[in-house]
């Protein structure tokens, strides 16, 4: 049965998209004696469908002895902040509901996800990030709009 699990959480690893995050920094919000302290950390991510559009998202991190080991489960709380940075340039047709960013908050099937939507009538993309589990999910839930405008008169 673990043999299947771990076989699963790699296949499922694979089928997530490979945008790759940049770790600004952490902020300690706990001490803890024996290992790391309890954390948010803040990472920034770039669209991969849409150039000129950089999210950042802070996320809670557990210390202590298992979030030291890699096994803590992290809480479902987090904050995202998607801004444009540059021309916006989609490359391609955006799709109305896409995963643009997901990462693994826990050794098994719990993760973070970052979802983009786009809002035609107002020219608005508007990221969602969520938590999921593979069967059940967490209702917090943070959001940020980005309006599609003009970048130094392009």
């Amino acid at each position: 049965m673990k043999q299947a699990l771990a076989s699963l959480t790699i296949v499922l690893s694979f089928l997530s998209p490979a945008v790759q995050s940049e770790e600004i920094g952490c902020v300690t919000t706990a001490w803890k004696l024996i290992g790391a302290n309890h954390k948010v950390c803040v990472q920034a991510f770039d669209d991969p469908k849409v150039q000129g559009v950089t999210c950042h998202i802070s996320q809670a991190k557990t210390g202590g002895i298992a979030g030291t080991l890699g096994v803590a489960e992290d809480p479902s709380q987090f904050s995202i902040a998607c801004r444009q940075v540059g021309p916006i340039v989609i490359n391609g047709k955006l799709p109305e509901n896409e995963t643009a960013f997901s990462e693994n908050t826990s050794i098994l099937f719990k993760e973070t996800r970052v979802n983009r939507l786009f809002d035609s009538k107002r020219n608005t993309l508007i990221y969602v990030a969520i938590s999921r589990l593979l069967i059940d999910g967490a209702p917090a839930n943070s959001i940020s709009t980005v309006p599609i405008m003009p970048w130094n008169g392009k």
